[in-house]
């Protein structure tokens, strides 16, 4: 079994290289290949953890690149939804910003006060699944599905939500930290 110790993080990295065929399908308006794409990674992402938990295939590299390729594949699918006007500038903006937001303080926190451990929180895992669930329906939407009028609008401020509350919630908890002195 440990031969097939690789299989998660080779997941991982076929994720971070459909980055760049499914950002080109949304700059030329493929959505229907887009979010085929879409869904293939987001697969690689289910069966890489899968696999990582159940066989004990874990490994330091995995715990680094496995998050690096969802969150690179999320930016890149709120900025291409915005460079192409399906979403205004500001909402990728403001997805980029939490998640800057969120690793500077985290670099920040380590530099001068302690260890900081990269744990995501509820909210944190309710904004990523918002923000994927957001972009499913909006390329679905994009590509035609019969979808309800109200579907890009309804993920955009969703989407803005659970940014503004999530970012808001690490950012309070951290600087309690902080405040504190302690990493606990």
């Amino acid at each position: 079994m440990q031969l097939w110790r690789w299989i998660p993080n080779g997941l991982s990295f076929i994720r971070v290289l459909l980055v760049i065929p499914f950002a080109w399908a949304l700059a030329i308006g493929l959505y229907r290949e887009a979010l085929v794409l879409f869904v293939v990674a987001a697969a690689t992402d289910g069966l890489d953890g899968f696999l990582a938990r159940f066989f004990g295939w874990k490994s330091r590299l995995g715990a680094i690149l496995d998050p690096l390729a969802d969150k690179l594949l999320l930016v890149t699918t709120y900025l291409m939804l915005s460079v192409t006007g399906v979403f205004p500038l500001w909402l990728f903006l403001l997805v980029l910003g939490r998640d800057l937001v969120i690793v500077t303080g985290g670099l920040l926190f380590h530099r001068f006060i302690g260890r900081f451990e990269v744990e995501p929180s509820a909210f944190g895992k309710l904004n990523t699944l918002v923000q994927i669930l957001a972009a499913v329906a909006v390329m679905a939407n994009q590509a035609g599905f019969e979808l309800p009028a109200l579907t890009n609008t309804l993920a955009l401020w969703t989407v803005t939500v659970m940014a503004l509350l999530s970012g808001g919630h690490y950012v309070t908890v951290w600087g309690i930290r902080a405040l504190r002195g302690r990493t606990s």
